[in-house]
């Protein structure tokens, strides 16, 4: 176990980082191992550095920003109306709300009580969970970029691939199983619906978006993020954007998360019933920028444990040989030029992984137009 007492914080000449990372990990207990532990002062590789914090914003309300909300409970009878919102949504802030969704009030619920029965298991029956192995389908982990990142987020996740390839429930923790699978199966339904809306709403037939591939397989995130001895010198997830196709977001109702929208941080705190949607950096690429995957992160809070369940619509494990590029059909000889190169998705991810949450966009590295 990693405490702040016993690191080398006292004499920064004598600090070994990659001891203290090593000594964490070696732990397999995670953030909350640390926080049961009782800790008042963040271990050192969990700080943000000094310029990071004196450069920040706090963010808030202050832009004037509505989340957009769409509601899926009236496309019989106004789709073209949901469409629009959807475009506006996506090309303006990348991220909108979802109400009367079809997904029940159980499965919410239920996927919220199975990332928490998970995360508070006994530490020894989680342990045997852990795993950095890059291709196990169910592992826990704290920090999937722990070695590569400036600092680390106060955060704990149990990471499901659970499609395209069926996931076996018996892979997944007796205490958390049904109702993943659950929520796995009326999630999934759901992103078929938004992606065919976003396929209407770049002027393409409402089955382009499925036919490339993209609801074909997704993994369920959950996160756990437990009270912060020292919220305001960490986060609980560092600035980023999605390294998917699409983002379902099921949050509870501490709140924390944040968009980078207009050169200030914005709060979307939760919305009982309602989910967050947000467009990941392989649709903004085929999509020519035309929708935006923006930055978002998630603050520490001295409250907890903060649960999220995140529905990433990715092609993880799949050995898939599709390229993606921007979708020819919305190119044109008198619009912008293609913007971006072709990649696969495993370039993609490889990239993304291998620079970790660094700050900077996964996009630039496949821009052909600076």
């Amino acid at each position: 176990m990693v405490r702040a007492d016993d690191s080398d914080d006292a004499d920064p000449s004598t600090y070994d980082r990659y001891r203290e990372l090593k000594r964490f990990d070696d732990s397999k207990a995670g953030v909350k191992g640390l926080a049961d532990s009782g800790i008042a002062k963040l271990p050192r590789f969990f700080v943000r550095p000094p310029e990071d914090i004196a450069a920040d914003q706090p963010g808030g309300s202050s832009s004037g920003l509505e989340i957009p909300v769409i509601d899926l409970g009236s496309l019989a009878a106004g789709r073209p109306a949901a469409v629009a919102r959807v475009l506006a949504a996506a090309r303006e802030v990348g991220f909108f709300r979802v109400v009367n969704h079809g997904v029940p009030e159980s499965a919410l619920a239920g996927a919220l009580a199975a990332a928490r029965a998970f995360h508070e298991l006994p530490g020894e029956v989680k342990a045997g969970y852990y795993s950095r192995e890059a291709g196990r389908k169910v592992k826990f982990r704290s920090n999937f970029d722990l070695y590569k990142s400036k600092h680390a987020s106060w955060r704990d996740t149990l990471f499901c691939v659970m499609g395209p390839e069926p996931l076996d429930p018996l892979e997944l923790p007796l205490v958390c199983r049904d109702k993943m699978m659950e929520y796995s199966k009326q999630v999934k339904a759901l992103g078929i619906t938004l992606f065919e809306l976003l396929s209407e709403a770049l002027g393409l037939k409402p089955d382009h978006l499925v036919n490339m591939d993209c609801a074909k397989g997704h993994a369920l995130l959950s996160h756990y993020y437990p009270a912060c001895p020292e919220p305001d010198l960490t986060m609980g997830t560092a600035k980023h954007s999605d390294p998917d196709f699409l983002t379902i977001l099921l949050q509870d109702h501490i709140g924390g998360l944040q968009i980078y929208y207009r050169d200030q941080w914005v709060d979307v705190p939760p919305v009982a019933g309602a989910l967050v949607v947000n467009i990941g950096d392989l649709l903004q690429l085929m999509s020519n920028d035309i929708f935006k995957s923006v930055w978002h992160r998630v603050l520490a809070n001295h409250v907890g444990p903060r649960l999220s369940v995140a529905c990433f619509f990715t092609l993880h494990h799949y050995p898939t040989t599709r390229m993606y590029g921007p979708i020819k059909e919305i190119l044109s000889e008198d619009g912008p030029p293609a913007l971006y190169r072709e990649a696969s998705f495993r370039e993609f991810i490889a990239y993304y992984g291998s620079k970790g949450l660094d700050g900077s966009s996964a996009l630039t590295h496949f821009r052909l137009v600076q």
